[in-house]
């Protein structure tokens, strides 16, 4: 199964914004490559110069494969809060890489030294606590290789202190199988 193909979906979905018209042809798409039709999870990370210009995901499976890769890549090109949304000078330099995400499962353990020993850094993390909540996708580990400067991140990405393992947090795990540009 070609995944590569997502990689053009993605690509045509953000250019259909500029150009303002259908480029997609989504059933001659599904025909071609049935796996299209499963649901899954993604994220689309855009990049330029290797620099991240815009991450937008689904953490649960909520629709079919291409529909989910068509809105997150216009979400992450045109409506992340971090970022103005995309120019199409710089669409012209983005390197794009989309995450195909496992069902989420959860982390049992006891305190925060039995949580480091049970993670992988091929382990996407889902922290919540109480009504907050934070994901990194496992490619972060690259970024913040160490455990305690992940979770600190983890912590503050969710708004809470950066200390919040102490509070015993809920964690899930998930893995990605990633696509990118060459």
């Amino acid at each position: 199964m070609n995944k590569k193909i997502l990689l053009k979906i993605s690509r045509m979905s953000i250019l259909e914004e500029f150009e303002n018209k259908k480029l997609i042809d989504r059933e001659a798409l599904i025909k071609e490559y049935p796996f299209l039709t499963e649901e899954r999870a993604t994220f689309v990370t855009l990049k330029i110069n290797n620099q991240l210009r815009g991450c937008i995901g689904s953490i649960l499976p909520r629709m079919p494969l291409i529909d989910d890769v068509i809105y997150n890549a216009k979400q992450a090109a045109f409506a992340d809060p971090r970022f103005q949304p995309l120019t199409y000078e710089e669409y012209q330099k983005i390197h794009i890489e989309i995450s195909i995400l496992t069902i989420p499962k959860i982390l049992e353990y006891k305190d925060t030294i039995d949580l480091k020993n049970k993670l992988t850094k091929k382990d996407g993390i889902i922290l919540i606590l109480g009504d907050k909540q934070a994901t990194f996708l496992p490619s972060v580990w690259e970024e913040l290789p160490s455990f305690e400067l992940f979770f600190a991140h983890l912590c503050l990405k969710a708004g809470l202190s950066e200390n919040c393992l102490d509070y015993h947090p809920v964690i899930y795990t998930y893995q990605a199988e990633i696509v990118e540009e060459d």
